[in-house]
């Protein structure tokens, strides 16, 4: 599922993406990734390309100050039997290292006080997006990244049937 938004006001754009691992079609995780896209960051990126064109730059190289916030975000359904939150937190910043920072999180949810707590467990993580890099067509660090994703979704996918309690 693919959406595009667009606010009127201010022109900022957002593209959503609703992603899953190819063997979890119909398993318990999803993957919501989103691009923000803020018009004046990205006239400014242009203007800068067209300032290094006119001074005679054939391939110019932008610098690096022009970024886009890409997000992901994990969704697990409640977990009956829910994940250590420090190990869970632990592990999965061992998997994504430097380049993709894990946010770990909990919320118990109870439908009535006499029932037992259903825990939603939601990983976040943000990178920035280099405008210079895509420009280039350097994509070796946004690929690394989309790697290090699949491996934070198979890592939960491995570990679901236990929370889930299957």
């Amino acid at each position: 599922d693919e959406r595009h938004f667009v606010e009127t006001y201010s022109l900022r754009q957002a593209w959503e993406v609703d992603l899953h691992p190819e063997d979890a079609c119909g398993g318990p995780l999803d993957l919501h990734l989103a691009l923000e896209i803020d018009p004046r960051v990205l006239l400014s990126f242009e203007d800068l390309v067209f300032e290094l064109e006119e001074q005679g730059d054939e391939q110019p190289e932008p610098p690096d100050t022009h970024r886009f916030p890409l997000h992901f975000n994990w969704g697990l359904p409640p977990l009956p039997k829910g994940p250590d939150l420090l190990v869970l937190a632990t592990d999965l910043a061992g998997i994504g290292g430097p380049h993709l920072p894990l946010e770990v999180s909990a919320i118990d949810s109870f439908a009535s006080v006499t029932d037992g707590a259903d825990r939603t467990v939601g990983i976040v993580a943000k990178v920035e997006v280099a405008l210079a890099h895509v420009y280039l067509g350097q994509e070796d660090q946004l690929c690394d990244v989309l790697d290090r994703c699949y491996e934070v979704s198979s890592y939960l996918l491995d570990r679901a049937p236990v929370w889930l309690d299957d």
